[in-house]
């Protein structure tokens, strides 16, 4: 799959945990864990819109395109 998900790395680096983010943001951890995994098929901007701003981040930062070879 092209797009990858840096979720992980950006919860680490705020120091938060799936659950806490999944909390603040009104979705389920499970579906959080769908996100994180690359296993989603489509993220509402909304959604998107609340993670950047909870983590205090970008779009690019959560997400990346890598051509496949």
């Amino acid at each position: 799959m092209p797009i990858i998900v840096n979720l992980d790395v950006m919860l680490a680096k705020r120091k938060m945990r799936s659950n806490e983010l999944a909390e603040r943001i009104g979705i389920t951890t499970a579906n959080l864990s769908i996100l994180k995994t690359g296993k989603a098929k489509a993220i509402r901007f909304s959604t998107l819109e609340l993670i950047c701003e909870i983590l205090e981040c970008q779009p690019g930062d959560i997400m990346e395109f890598v051509k496949d070879e």
